[in-house]
């Protein structure tokens, strides 16, 4: 495959904040089938490192903020083909 380059800074706006060990992990579970679909795995893991998945120096909440969800019912939402999940109360 030829060599890709990313625009990082549009795909992983905290990229300096990016936890290593879980990207790779990531990249054990997936094979990349071209550019785009590189791509939009990227994009995908950015929006749930960025929206979702918590930070213990920030006091377990995500870089994009969010409220509390203190009453209802928890689901689960699959994230990159179930690797990763966002619990959320409905």
């Amino acid at each position: 495959m030829a060599s890709i380059e990313l625009d990082d800074a549009m795909i992983l706006p905290h990229a300096a904040n990016l936890d290593g060990s879980n990207f790779r992990k990531g990249q054990d579970h997936f094979i990349v089938l071209g550019e785009a679909h590189l791509r939009s795995t990227l994009q995908t893991y950015a929006r749930y490192y960025n929206d979702v998945r918590t930070h213990r120096s920030l006091d377990k909440d995500a870089p994009a903020s969010r409220p509390v969800q203190r009453t209802g019912i928890i689901s689960s939402r699959p994230i990159l083909g179930g690797l990763y999940h966002h619990y959320v109360r409905v």
